[in-house]
């Protein structure tokens, strides 16, 4: 029987722990953590957005995302449902696709995937940090910081990458995989605030409102909350994947996302008619401090019809400079990381080494803000272990 050893207890590290002990392996997870899923339990705030309906190729990011090909067509969002539903968890979606478990708790995905790794005779060794992996002849050799030794036939690679250290993300994975040849793209926080000039959003800290964001070639709609630093938010989360490979560091706001600009003017010229001073002109329509923003913005005219113009497209295009994002530990995903060319996209197993398998986050592979990169994880996990048992 097949010795199959998991780096990382994380979503897709579970995944292929569990899909591997199906088919029969020997299967142990080693998790420097005190306990396996940390990380999960604070996904979604706490409600685990477990997967996306709409999840395709166009959701994620890489130097090279036509590898994700194989999976998408083996074991996407159907067979991860029914994965789930196998292992006794409930799900339902929302009206923007995104799936939950039923309970609206991240802890029931948590602890069904416990419950399987006991059912399926997963052995799980936390606190276990490893420091480094040797293959010998077929036997990998494992070798944790604290001076154990284990051995394996087969490696699982699912460390994860360096986002929210606080739940133990870190670079040991990377380390690991370029001591077997393995090269790693540039690291990049995403799923993160965005800073900005701040100048523009004077004022403005804790203030929050429903508006479109905008980059080059993607928006996003959502509550907004300003900073001391910036914006952030979940369409600030959703462009932040794509600001890492913009050629344009800027953004713009759209607060009236709902209404064409000609509408907006014939709303501000009635408003305009009955309001006895320029600041007050968005009262009662958006919070002072943002009218006021868009007032300085637009160079505060008059509210005529010239000066209502100028208003009118600043509310509509309110422009800030990406001066960059939060650190890592504000971060969801990392973006960047093994090179995929490197990675067989059938079985994830890798080129340079037979035997030795790479899943989720530390792969050049990372998705939007919406279930996508759990996606990924289940995806990658569940074809990487079933891979590595039945090799």
């Amino acid at each position: 029987m097949s010795e199959i050893a998991v780096i990382g207890g994380g979503a897709s590290g579970l995944t292929a722990a569990i899909s591997a002990a199906e088919l029969g392996a020997d299967v142990t997870v080693y998790e420097k953590n005190d306990r396996v899923g940390k990380k999960l339990l604070a996904t979604g705030n706490g409600r685990c957005n477990l997967s996306n309906i709409n999840a395709g190729i166009e959701n994620y990011h890489g130097n090279d995302t036509s590898f994700m090909k194989p999976a998408l067509n083996t074991f996407w969002y159907d067979e991860t449902i029914d994965f789930f539903e196998n292992l006794g968890l409930l799900t339902k979606a929302d009206d923007d696709g995104r799936v939950y478990p039923y309970s609206d708790r991240s802890s029931s995905v948590v602890d069904i995937l416990r419950l399987s790794l006991d059912k399926s005779g997963v052995n799980v060794v936390c606190g276990f940090e490893v420091s480094s992996i040797i293959k010998r002849k077929n036997v990998f050799e494992i070798v944790s910081y604290d001076g154990e030794h284990r051995f394996a036939d087969r490696i699982i690679i699912s460390a994860g990458g360096r986002a929210a250290p606080g739940l133990g993300g870190g670079s040991s994975g990377y380390e690991i995989l370029r001591s077997f040849g393995h090269h790693i793209t540039e690291l990049r926080p995403s799923i993160v605030q965005l800073k900005t000039d701040t100048e523009p959003i004077t004022g403005l800290k804790g203030v929050k409102c429903r508006a479109m964001v905008k980059m080059p070639g993607k928006s996003a709609v959502g509550e907004l909350l300003f900073t001391d630093y910036g914006i952030s938010g979940p369409p600030v989360f959703l462009l932040s994947s794509y600001y890492n490979n913009a050629d344009e560091k800027k953004l713009s706001i759209d607060f009236f996302y709902d209404y064409e600009e000609g509408s907006l003017f014939r709303l501000l010229m009635k408003k305009a008619a009955g309001t006895d001073a320029p600041e007050n002109l968005f009262t009662g329509i958006l919070h002072k401090n943002i009218g006021r923003a868009i007032l300085k913005q637009s160079g505060c005219p008059q509210l005529n019809n010239s000066g209502l113009k100028k208003i009118c497209r600043t509310a509509k295009d309110f422009k800030l400079t990406v001066t960059g994002t939060m650190s890592w530990n504000n971060a969801q995903v990392t973006a960047g990381g093994v090179r995929t060319e490197e990675i067989d996209p059938v079985s994830f197993m890798s080129k340079k080494c037979s035997g030795l398998y790479v899943t989720g986050e530390i792969l050049d592979i990372d998705g939007d803000c919406g279930g996508y990169n759990l996606q990924w994880a289940w995806s990658s996990g569940h074809i990487a272990g079933t891979h590595a048992a039945l090799n």
